[in-house]
């Protein structure tokens, strides 16, 4: 199966990133041999540059969380945009403070207060700056594998090697087991086995800080990482012993957010024995593609700061009434549960792909936020060779895909929350191909190294 060609332009995505590579810069990561320019999208569908059409399973780093060109956000955009683009924070905004109070409800967290930002990165940095500010401590415990953003400060704390460029931070980070389920010195335990190690990992790692520990924080399913998940309950039994420390517990749900996992509106709902959590931060999917993310935390917490602030594009009037849009559309249309019946099916398909397949070491996740786990055939080595292999493949058979994990070889698959039962079945068929043309190339010398 091949890409759908509806027009032709030849040439135009190697004379675009030739261009690209002249201006930007070198460690600003693209997909495929031969990147390609997105020119429009509807649905689930995307173009490109040269007429090829995509079925998209990874919706721009899952930030296209309804629909590509839906039309509620579309026209909420275009309206606000027609009367005023921006006015920053010095005034007032009547979407921001609807919205603020929609996701405020949304969070579970009493008391809250909501701070929008531009970026999930950005949404990080003020929850740590928070944390810190109000326990007065700059040491911040993290899981190992985990990914925060891009910042100065968010790198601080990211336990994923292949995207932190520098040792240097502005915290003291303690990084604790329990982000990865199926690999490392715990993967052979049951699931209470291993949630009674991470916490005695915990607890042991407490023993030798340094003085008052500020945050945990924790993605309750990592997204750069790979997808993995926990054990339900690990963070729960983490908050067992944080909170008599003092120690808040900062939920990262700029992916797993908005009922992405199908089984939980947030991700920290897996968890939810202990309770909320005193901090969370979203971004991605909220916006639909908009630049949208913010913070929820308790008034006290929240309001812990004493210096001045605003913010000149958090939460501007186009964003936010975009966003509003696009949140009272998921929630009008139970977009949670299309991705609890759709991603079951999904999962169900490539788990009976991957029994067939010698590539494939696991398939996880929930709901429509699914890894597929990639080694080299018939052994338990990562191969992102493979995982390189398999997106050029996909490509070309019409199916965009995503890539993460420590190794770069973890396929990550999430489309919009919309997508059809024909639509899974479709990408599943391509991803399949894909498996197959892969495998070859490897067993032949001409996948990629």
């Amino acid at each position: 199966m091949t890409a759908m060609t509806e027009t032709s332009a030849p040439g135009s995505h190697a004379t675009l990133h030739a261009r690209h590579r002249a201006v930007m810069p070198d460690w600003l990561t693209t997909y495929y041999e031969q990147p390609i320019e997105i020119t429009h999208g509807e649905g689930r569908h995307v173009w490109d540059a040269e007429g090829n059409r995509y079925l998209d399973f990874f919706g721009g780093i899952l930030t296209t969380m309804t629909a590509h060109a839906l039309p509620e956000v579309t026209r909420a955009v275009s309206d606000q945009a027609a009367r005023i683009l921006h006015s920053s924070t010095l005034y007032l905004n009547r979407s921001a403070v609807e919205l603020a109070e929609r996701i405020a409800r949304l969070s579970g967290i009493p008391d809250a207060r909501v701070f929008f930002t531009t970026s999930g990165t950005e949404a990080n940095d003020t929850a740590l700056l928070l944390a810190t500010t109000y326990t007065r401590s700059n040491q911040v415990l993290a899981l190992r594998n985990s990914y925060h953003g891009r910042s100065f400060s968010a790198i601080g704390i990211t336990g994923n090697t292949a995207w932190s460029p520098t040792s240097l931070s502005p915290l003291q980070t303690l990084y604790v087991h329990g982000g990865v389920r199926s690999r490392g010195p715990y993967a052979h335990l049951t699931d209470a086995e291993f949630t009674a190690a991470c916490v005695a990992d915990l607890e042991d790692v407490l023993g030798q800080a340094n003085g008052s520990v500020a945050a945990l924080i924790a993605e309750p399913i990592q997204g750069v990482g790979g997808f993995t998940t926990p054990p339900d309950g690990l963070l729960a039994a983490f908050r067992e012993v944080l909170a008599p420390r003092g120690i808040l517990w900062i939920t990262d749900e700029v992916q797993t957010g908005w009922g992405r996992t199908g089984e939980h509106f947030w991700g920290w709902q897996a968890h939810a024995r202990s309770g909320p959590p005193d901090i969370l931060t979203f971004a991605k999917g909220i916006g639909n593609g908009l630049s949208m993310g913010g913070v929820v935390a308790r008034a006290d917490v929240m309001n812990c700061l004493t210096a001045n602030s605003i913010s000149t594009f958090g939460g501007s009037p186009v964003t936010t009434a975009g966003a509003l849009a696009n949140l009272t559309y998921l929630l009008e249309h139970d977009l949670q549960g299309n991705a609890r019946r759709i991603g079951g099916l999904l999962a169900a398909r490539l788990s009976s792909i991957a029994a067939t397949s010698p590539l494939v070491r696991e398939v996880r996740g929930r709901g429509l936020m699914l890894g597929v786990e990639l080694v080299e055939p018939g052994t338990d080595e990562p191969s992102p060779r493979a995982a390189a292999a398999v997106l050029e493949a996909a490509r070309e058979g019409g199916l965009l895909v995503g890539k993460g994990g420590r190794e770069g070889n973890v396929l990550r698959i999430a489309p919009p929350l919309t997508l059809t039962v024909a639509e899974a079945e479709e990408g599943a068929g391509i991803l399949e191909d894909a498996l197959r043309t892969a495998l070859a190339g490897l067993r032949d010398g001409r996948a990629t190294p």
